[in-house]
């Protein structure tokens, strides 16, 4: 891999003819996505043969592409000195502990006091990379999930943990608290996800869905609740809450898969206790990463956040 604005020299090799020329781009191993590839042809950033082309140029074993990635845009988005739990750093990357409630980057209705104007505060070298809207963002968690969330601060380490979050070479471990007993001790759910048909804001188990799979353990039992371990294999929206509650086994506190389940738990304040959790209680607690420049296995894990900690404990010792 190379830095954004070196030149990129490609053949097609004779398995890969006949694909399209963005495709043949977005899987040629240096992180850039379809949409990406096809910016950068239709920017003329992108030669077949010595000469300029289209998205869907098919292509013939033997063809020569040549990609100069343009430079990146810098960022306009506004650098705000936030409170960061920084779990690690180096010039590479920045691994962060997100609180509940942190957005990851501005959008309708956030438009900044996100995690990406910190970063650009934080990180003076970050503006740029990744691109404009999300620069250093390689992955998300959602606005109430805390947890581990790593950052690139270089095009390189961008393009690499971009790859490994494709290639599914990291190990994403989440805890969740769910409504239930699970009747098992561990299990799959292996079931593809979409957007609800009849419900826009919400994502479910769809048929021919994106494939989705999640792997889970069962770590403690409580009154009407258990605490899990997940971990995606797969990353898609919203996976863990959709495929816990297709499972019959929806997390506590969810605004948008579990509605009133609280009223199933028996124990009254065991009940009460999760019908006053303001959130999701989901959070991203272990990432495991090969680093993007040296190569190294690196683990990072981020403590419970104070609320659901505390939940915890309410669930252990229930209040007279």
């Amino acid at each position: 891999m190379i830095e954004r604005g070196g030149p990129v020299r490609l053949v097609v090799p004779p398995d890969q003819a006949g694909l399209r020329l963005d495709r043949f781009l977005a899987g040629s191993g240096n992180g850039w996505s379809r949409s990406q590839a096809a910016r950068f042809i239709e920017g003329g950033h992108v030669t077949r043969n010595g000469a300029v082309t289209k998205p869907a140029q098919l292509l013939a074993a033997g063809d020569i592409i040549e990609v100069t990635p343009p430079p990146a845009a810098p960022s306009d988005l506004v650098a705000q000195d936030l409170p960061l739990d920084v779990l690690f750093e180096d010039e590479h990357i920045i691994v962060i502990n997100k609180p509940p409630g942190l957005v990851i980057h501005p959008a309708a209705g956030n438009p900044d006091g996100t995690l990406v104007n910190a970063l650009l505060a934080h990180c003076r070298d970050l503006s740029g990379v990744g691109g404009v809207e999300r620069p250093g963002i390689v992955h998300r968690l959602d606005k109430d999930t805390s947890g581990v969330l790593i950052a690139a601060k270089t095009d390189l380490a961008h393009r690499a943990l971009s790859l490994s979050f494709r290639w599914r070479t990291t190990d994403k471990r989440y805890l969740a608290l769910v409504y239930g007993m699970p009747k098992l001790t561990e299990g799959v759910v292996d079931a593809p996800i979409a957007r609800h048909p009849s419900d826009r804001k919400r994502m479910g188990v769809v048929a021919g869905g994106r494939a989705a799979r999640t792997l889970w353990w069962r770590r403690e039992a409580f009154s009407g609740t258990a605490l899990v371990e997940c971990r995606l294999v797969t990353g898609r929206t919203h996976q863990v809450r959709v495929h816990m509650a297709h499972i019959g086994h929806a997390l506590v506190g969810d605004p948008v898969y579990a509605g009133r389940q609280w009223r199933t738990i028996e124990d009254a304040t065991a009940a009460a206790a999760c019908r006053e959790f303001p959130r999701q209680a989901l959070h991203a607690w272990r990432l495991m990463i090969t680093h993007p420049a040296t190569g190294a296995p690196m683990t990072f894990e981020a403590p419970l956040p104070p609320d659901m900690a505390a939940l915890l404990v309410r669930l252990r010792r229930p209040l007279d």
